[in-house]
Parts: C-alpha cells; sequence; structure tokens
C-alpha cells in the first residue's frame, strides 16, 4: 500500500507534464487518421469509377453485339425471296443464343401485308403450317380487325416459348407503327421503346429492335424505292435485366447497384412531372418496392452517373455503392493503425525524454508490483484453467446424458404416435381406394408425408445418439465406418484386434464421437480416396488410429481461428487421462492417434455385462416407427 501511495505521489508531480504528451501525440495522430482516410477514399473512389466505366462499356459491347445479330438476321432474309422456316430454324439454333447471347428471348419475321392480300396471305400460311409439322400454332391474324397494312409476325424462334406470338400484328400500336414506317423509310434500325408486352413483367423490361429487309432484286435508293422493296422487318426480343444482371455478375466486387432508365419522348412520356424516366433495371428493386429510391445524397456511398447508347436513344446508368465494400479488412483499420502509429510513436518519443529524468527507485517498485501482479494473474490463470476444463468435462458429460434422453423420448413418445398415425392413415387409404378417389390420392400423400416425417425422426434420433452405441464400441464403429462409406464414397477400411469390447458409455461416447469428428475432418477437408479405422485392444489399452491419403495439413492450419475439432478430440482424450498425436504433412495423408488406459474392459471371450437377448441390431431399433 505504501509503494503504491509513493507511486501516486510521483506521478502527481508530472501530470501536467504527461498530459501535455497525451494531448500532442493525439495531435499527430489524429493528423496521421485524416490523411490515409481521405488516401483510401480516394483510391477507393477511382476503382469505383473504373468499375462504372468497365460496366458502361461492357453494356455498349452487349448491346452492339446484339445489333449485329439482328443485322446478320436481316442479312439472312435478303439472301432468299423466299426463306423457309426450317432454314431460319437452322439459323437460329446455330447462334447458341442461351450460350452466346442469353439476353435474347425471341428472333423473328414480321412480314409487310396490305390488306388487299390478307385473306391470301393468311390461305399461304395456313396451309404452310399443315405442311410443314414444325411446331408453329394455325395461323390467324391478331387482332382480327381490318387495317390498311398488317406487320405480322410469320417466322419466331424458338417456337415453344413464343407460339402465341404468330401471326401477331405488331404495327397494331401505334408508337410501334409510327417506328416501323421510320425504319422502313430510312433503311435504318428501329427501337420504338416500347416494352415488349410478352415479356415484360414487374421488374422485369423486355424491349426490341427491329430491321426493315427489302426485296433483294429491287433499288433501294429513295424512300419511293424503299417503301416499293419493302417486305418487312426482322426483330429481336431481349430482357433488360438480364442484359444488366449480366455484366454485374462478371463485375470484380459486388454488391454495385445499378439502376438504368431510359429518356421516353413524345407519346412515350407518362406525363408525371416527378417521373420523366422509365426505369428499365434496378439491381435493388422487389416486388414490394420496383422503384426504390436512387438516396444519392448518402455520405457513406459512391455515386456516379455515365451515358448509355441503345441505338441513338439514350439510357442513363446510376452506379452507387456502399464506400465500406470498396475497402478491404486492412484500408477499415489503416486509418486508426496511422493514428495509433502516430499516437504511440510520439508518445513513445516523449516518454523516453521523460523517462529519463525517473529515479531508479520508482522503476525498481514499480517493476515489482508489476511482477507479483503477473504472478497472481498466472495462479489465477491456471486455476480458471482447470476449473474451465473440469467444466467442459462436466458440460460434455450433461450434453451427451441429455442428447440420449430427448433421442429416448422421441423415440418412445412421437416414433410411436407417428407409427399410429401411420397406420390410421394406411386404413383410410386402403377403405378408399375405389369408392372415394380424390380422399384417396389425399390419404395416400398424407401416408407418404408421414413416412417423410418417420424418416427424419429416425435421423434425428441417429444424430442425438445413435442407437448403434447400446451394442456396444465395436457396432458403433462398424456402423460409423459403412455410414462414411455410403455418404462419401470413399474406400473406408476396418481393422479390430478383439471383437465386442464393452466400455462404460461415457469412454464409449468419447471414441465414437472422436471417431465423427475425424470422418467429418477427412470428408471436409482431406480429398482423399482411401481412409483406414483401426480399433486396438490389448487388455490394458485400447487405441484408436484413424489414418488416410489425401492432401494433410497445411501448416499453421492445426491453431486456426474458428477451427474446434481438433481441439475438442484433445480435450476429450485429456478429460478421460489418454494421450493424442497427429501425424500429417502435405501431400501425406493424416493420421490422427488416441490412447486411452482401459480398466476392466471386456471382450467377446469374456461375458460383458448388459449383454444378452435384450441387446438389438441398429436396424430392429428404428423398426418400431419404420
Amino acid at each position: 500500500m505504501r509503494a503504491l501511495m509513493g507511486q501516486k505521489r510521483l506521478f502527481a508531480q508530472k501530470k501536467p507534464a504527461w498530459l501535455a504528451g497525451f494531448v500532442l501525440s493525439l495531435a499527430v495522430g489524429a493528423v496521421f487518421y485524416v490523411a490515409t482516410a481521405q488516401t483510401i477514399e480516394s483510391d477507393a473512389r477511382e476503382r469505383f469509377e473504373s468499375l462504372a466505366r468497365y460496366a458502361q462499356y461492357t453494356i455498349d459491347a452487349r448491346i452492339k453485339s446484339y445489333t449485329d445479330v439482328l443485322r446478320a438476321s436481316a442479312s439472312l432474309f435478303r439472301t432468299s425471296d423466299h426463306l423457309s422456316r426450317t432454314q431460319f430454324h437452322g439459323y437460329v439454333l446455330g447462334l447458341s443464343m442461351s450460350q452466346h447471347f442469353p439476353a435474347i428471348e425471341a428472333i423473328n419475321f414480321a412480314a409487310y401485308v396490305e390488306d388487299g392480300q390478307r385473306d391470301a396471305f393468311e390461305a399461304a400460311m395456313r396451309a404452310e403450317t399443315r405442311a410443314a409439322l414444325d411446331g408453329y400454332p394455325p395461323f390467324a391474324i391478331k387482332p382480327a380487325r381490318r387495317d390498311p397494312s398488317y406487320s405480322v409476325l410469320t417466322y419466331v424462334e424458338p417456337i415453344d416459348a413464343w407460339p402465341s406470338a404468330v401471326g401477331i400484328n405488331i404495327a397494331a400500336r401505334p408508337q410501334v407503327a409510327a417506328a416501323l414506317a421510320a425504319s422502313r423509310d430510312s433503311g435504318e434500325l428501329s427501337t420504338s421503346g416500347m416494352p415488349v408486352a410478352a415479356m415484360t413483367q414487374p421488374n422485369n423490361i423486355g424491349l426490341g429492335m427491329r430491321l426493315p429487309v427489302y426485296r433483294n432484286d429491287m433499288p433501294v435508293q429513295t424512300v419511293a424505292q424503299r417503301r416499293a422493296a419493302y417486305i418487312g422487318s426482322v426483330g429481336i426480343a431481349f430482357s433488360v435485366p438480364k442484359l444488366v444482371q449480366g455484366v454485374l455478375d462478371q463485375m470484380p466486387i459486388r454488391n454495385v447497384r445499378l439502376s438504368l432508365f431510359n429518356h421516353p419522348g413524345g407519346a412515350e412520356r407518362t406525363g408525371a412531372a416527378n417521373d420523366p424516366d422509365q426505369l428499365l433495371f434496378d439491381s435493388k428493386a422487389t416486388i414490394a418496392q420496383p422503384r426504390p429510391p436512387l438516396a444519392l445524397d448518402h455520405a457513406d456511398s459512391f455515386h456516379t452517373q455515365v451515358p448509355v447508347d441503345f441505338n441513338g436513344r439514350a439510357w442513363k446508368a446510376y452506379f452507387s455503392m456502399r464506400k465500406s465494400a470498396l475497402y478491404t479488412g486492412f484500408d477499415a483499420y489503416f486509418p486508426w493503425l496511422a493514428l495509433a502509429a502516430g499516437f504511440v510513436s510520439t508518445m513513445l518519443i516523449y516518454a523516453l525524454f521523460h523517462t529519463l529524468s525517473s529515479s531508479r527507485l520508482r522503476a525498481i517498485k514499480m517493476a515489482k508490483a508489476m511482477t507479483r501482479e503477473l504472478r497472481d494473474s498466472q495462479a489465477k490463470l491456471q486455476q480458471s484453467h482447470h476449473k474451465l476444463r473440469r467444466l467442459a468435462a462436466h458440460a460434455d458429460q450433461i450434453k451427451e446424458g441429455e442428447r440420449k434422453r430427448i433421442a429416448r423420448e422421441i423415440h418412445d413418445d412421437l416414433g410411436q404416435n407417428l407409427l399410429a398415425l401411420r397406420i390410421e392413415a394406411d386404413m383410410l387409404a386402403s377403405r378408399t381406394g375405389s369408392q372415394q378417389p380424390r380422399l384417396h390420392e389425399r390419404a395416400r400423400a398424407t401416408l407418404s408425408q408421414i413416412d417423410a416425417t418417420i424418416k427424419s425422426v429416425r435421423q434425428i434420433i441417429n444424430d442425438l445418439r445413435p442407437n448403434v452405441l447400446d451394442l456396444g464400441l465395436n457396432a458403433a464403429v462398424d456402423w460409423q465406418v459403412a455410414e462414411f462409406e455410403r455418404r462419401t464414397g470413399i474406400v473406408c477400411e476396418l481393422v479390430e484386434t478383439q471383437k465386442d469390447i464393452v466400455l462404460d458409455d461415457h469412454c464409449a461416447t468419447a471414441y465414437f464421437r472422436i471417431l465423427q469428428e475425424s470422418l467429418s475432418n477427412i470428408s471436409r477437408h482431406a480429398n482423399a480416396s482411401v481412409v483406414k479405422v483401426e480399433l486396438l485392444f490389448d487388455g490394458a489399452q485400447l487405441t484408436m488410429r484413424v489414418s488416410d491419403n489425401g492432401v494433410g495439413l497445411v501448416a499453421g492450419t492445426r491453431n486456426k481461428v474458428g477451427s474446434f475439432g481438433l481441439v475438442g478430440i484433445e480435450e476429450r482424450i485429456n478429460i478421460l487421462g489418454g494421450s493424442f498425436s497427429l501425424i500429417s504433412s502435405a501431400g501425406a495423408g493424416t493420421t490422427v492417434c488416441v490412447c486411452v488406459p482401459v480398466h476392466g474392459a471386456q471382450h467377446e471371450d469374456a461375458p460383458a455385462q448388459g449383454s444378452g437377448p435384450a441387446q438389438r441390431r441398429p436396424e430392429a431399433q428404428g423398426a418400431e416407427i419404420a
């Protein structure tokens, strides 16, 4: 007590000096923190801008590739005056759209038909459909009303996904008709900007592009010539979410929010002053909130906007993401490390000069106090370690006992109830087989559900405590090895020197759990093809050795943070007073060996307590709820 009071007096004399040093060190650390944080944020912003530019380039490239597909399709129709459906089907099949163009949902051809040619055109298409038998439905122009001219979908691929589209007059919508007329007169690609009705759903916008097709043997230099040579248009329909989501999936950093808007013009505008843009895609959209707010003013996020050219239409792509998503674990702590470094280095320099003025006596007193406190702490730590080990052993016993109790109660109570319920359901199913077919079907479904529940209950009982443990350690090990080989496909060899070794329940359970943990580690980490389990008993000591031919342990992974498998095995063996060894090297497999001295253990040559007719095989124990 006197020493502590003396130290307080010594420190009290220097309090103003220490306070000044603390304030100075804190100021230097704050400067380091601000400078480091700004540097990290600037680097993160540059990475974010690079991601946005990469996504912009990728979206433009995909639109360009889809435009190329459209132009190639138009060229295909110009190669022949009459392209058959079979030829068109072969062309689309060769594109392998699901692999190379995943966002494209359909490629189609819309024939231009004047009203005077409608009846003959419909008759010819019906005759072609009956003759081809290629999956196309009976042909009819939809809607059935009469118009001066029509743009009728005659070829659609893949037809199995779009049979209802055949015969649709896409020019029935005024906006589409205007876009088709402008494209026909100019010879350029058209995009109406109107969503494709058959593809558009909440949070899923489908758009289309079309290109006019002219007769191969007619000039198309003037508008009049193009109108005379015009035979129809070829188009593609693609999913905007698939197009954009594919770009997001290729980005090296996740959690980037992308909101894609289209600038509608003329009749496409909704008329709402606060909603002038058409939302095409939002990676954060849900069914409950199809248009979440952009929240461009969040200080903890990066935001940017880039333009996207959709064949003359201006799209706006808004990118945003949390700043923390661009920070590595080191970046998040680096400013604090810089603060600590500035604070500590300044404090150390200050403390160096301050310590030089301290007396030797004060240093000795402080050293003695620290040594005494360290010894007391070590003694308390060792005592706490022993208590924790005893507590762990007690908790393990309680856990295994509770598992056994719960498994028994589930088996005796829930299992029997399920069995009785199954019998009643089976009787109901058998009595309603011919008279009540619908009730019989429901009864059979209920019976199947009960069987599945019984199987699940049986699995739960095995997971809590396998009944095979009641037959002895040998039977439990044999069952676990067979179950492991069945579940993983890994060849597992079992070697036993004695049969029917009888141990107390606590020791047998510990060996069984150690075997479970060892086999689990092999299946998850070892990449092995052969496993060998040895159960060796020499009358006084029981040894279990589990070996594999896998990749072995990498140096430093045994004590990896969050990994408790090997620690748990070692603790179980220490509680039993045995020894644990682990032999492994990279590429040479792993061997886990546990040895426990056993007193009073029996094998097949000596009668085991509790053996006899009352013991059953695992299969028989589960029959009560089968």
